[in-house]
């Protein structure tokens, strides 16, 4: 059976190896042929709802099982799951789930709380399903339990949208990358043998199954049969316990994830005999981490470069290219080269290809472009060229070799611990506080996290206020990982004659030093 679509996967599978298992987390285990009946019958269960082709299914859970279940029954209604990132403030989620206009939200268990209280700022929802048990909400289980197990085999093209996921906006407010059938068979199928999969793989996620990193990663090795090993969330020492004991062969994680578990006492020492490839990308790794894990885990490494609005990874450094001791050792700070499906160019600020070496922004061309952003026409139309071009927004070049350097970002998105952290979101929190003037937000170097993220503060005339203060106004106001970690206050911002902030002039002497302005 090919597969073109989410749902042709549990299809394929429950009718190929029934028996083998799909999916282990901690106790459960669910098999192809369990997957397939479960997600029939969600999909009966959301029918009856009222939801249908293209519909938007909002789910805000941590890693669980039932993301799969729900997944799965959406594809097979030719509907769009919404995974929505739950370390977002109440505010951002309401925002996320009205944008999306989903008629449904299903929450887990440790989120209905949040969940209760924008209850009444959710336009579009009709329904609200409980995973575990609820008196206010439908109870999942016995959600399902009253569907029928029937596959509603609804028909579904390569162009309709299989997945919405959100991307934080540099306007502040997030944007729906609208990913279709075709986006997501590009690469997978495509691309999964130099990452070492096949039908006996074991693979681990441990990625949030929000990120196009956490259920793109899932997928690739479901599309092929294999088994996967979901966590809900990620502790070092249990993914270094469960790799050797479930005898992982395929994983995916950011560098953070690597330098955690590197540094866990007696990591180098362990075995993982399993183990096949670790794949890594989501933000810069420096070259500590990279070796370290290197020696850790003594398997094939293979980087990966993408972005959401790219359905994922566009550019591979292969295993073959993690030579530390080779005459080409510098390979490890480029993020490789393209697929062979992927056109890139790097282009000047005239729109202008630039030589080999010659810094540009980095734009790319494939079949695993985005549709376009959700309801928003003028910022995909400033992000994807009439000629199909995607601007990616970050700076580089490319060597004699055709492989990528990145060196910094045309836009000011800072990348911590994997994830995108947009400045003028922050920006526009910060500049509530009574006492300051002004404010930017910049990426410094971070030994542990890549970037962190800091302000750069000029205060009202008279006004006072400490960086307690302020950092204090920003954990009432933000979601954690957006949450400035130090800041600086300066008289006044520096800017160009136009009046726009010089931000490049701010962030230099953090990143005096370093060749790259990305860490």
């Amino acid at each position: 059976m090919r597969v073109t679509t989410i749902a042709d996967i549990v299809r394929r599978f429950a009718a190929e190896t029934p028996d083998n298992l799909a999916i282990k987390y901690g106790d459960i285990r669910m098999t192809w042929r369990d997957l397939d009946r479960r997600s029939n019958r969600c999909a009966s269960a959301l029918q009856a709802l009222g939801a249908g082709a293209q519909d938007r299914i909002a789910f805000l859970a941590k890693n669980c099982i039932e993301y799969f279940e729900v997944a799965f029954a959406a594809a097979k209604l030719n509907a769009v799951v919404v995974a929505v990132n739950w370390r977002l403030t109440p505010a951002e989620i309401a925002y996320t789930v009205n944008d999306a206009r989903a008629t449904v939200l299903i929450a887990g268990p440790d989120l209905l709380e949040m969940a209760a209280t924008i209850r009444n700022e959710l336009v579009h929802v009709k329904h609200m399903v409980a995973i575990g048990d609820s008196e206010d909400w439908i109870a999942y289980e016995r959600w399902l339990e009253q569907a029928c197990d029937r596959d509603p085999n609804a028909p579904v093209t390569q162009d309709d949208v299989c997945m919405q996921l959100y991307t934080s906006g540099t306007t502040g407010l997030p944007k729906g990358v609208l990913t279709t059938n075709v986006n997501l068979f590009t690469l997978l199928g495509n691309a999964q043998a130099v990452w070492r999969f096949d039908r006996s793989s074991v693979n681990l996620v441990c990625m949030p199954l929000f990120h196009i990193a956490g259920c793109e990663w899932a997928l690739a090795g479901m599309e092929l049969g294999a088994a996967t090993i979901l966590v809900r969330d990620f502790d070092p020492v249990q993914i270094l316990d469960l790799m050797q004991e479930q005898a992982i062969t395929n994983v995916l994680f950011v560098p953070a994830m690597l330098g955690f578990m590197t540094r866990v006492p007696g990591a180098e020492a362990r075995q993982f005999p399993a183990l096949r490839s670790i794949v890594y990308g989501a933000s810069p790794i420096t070259d500590e981490v990279l070796l370290a894990a290197m020696r850790t885990f003594k398997c094939a490494f293979v980087q990966l470069y993408g972005m959401t609005e790219t359905t994922g990874a566009i550019t591979e450094l292969t295993a073959v290219d993690h030579d530390p001791a080779g005459p080409k050792s510098y390979l490890l700070r480029s993020a490789g080269k393209p697929f062979p499906w992927v056109e890139l160019r790097i282009v000047d600020a005239e729109g202008r290809d630039c030589g080999a070496g010659e810094i540009g922004e980095l734009w790319t061309r494939s079949a695993q472009n985005m549709l376009g952003y959700w309801n928003k026409a003028a910022e995909t139309g400033a992000t994807i060229t009439s000629d199909g071009w995607l601007k990616t927004g970050d700076a580089g070049y490319l060597d004699n070799d055709g492989y990528v350097f990145l060196t910094d970002r045309v836009k000011d998105m800072i990348v911590s611990g994997g994830e995108n952290i947009y400045p003028a979101e922050i920006e526009n929190v910060l500049a509530a506080h009574p006492a300051i003037g002004e404010v930017a937000v910049i990426g410094v170097p971070d030994d542990k996290w890549g970037e962190t993220v800091k302000a750069v503060v000029a205060l009202k005339a008279s006004a006072q206020a400490n960086a307690a203060d302020i950092l204090a106004f920003g954990r009432a106001n933000l979601a954690g990982y957006k949450c400035p970690t130090s800041v600086d206050f300066i008289a006044a911002l520096p800017r160009n004659p136009s009046g726009k902030v010089l931000k490049k002039d701010l962030r230099a002497p953090y990143w005096s030093g370093k060749s790259r302005r990305i860490n």
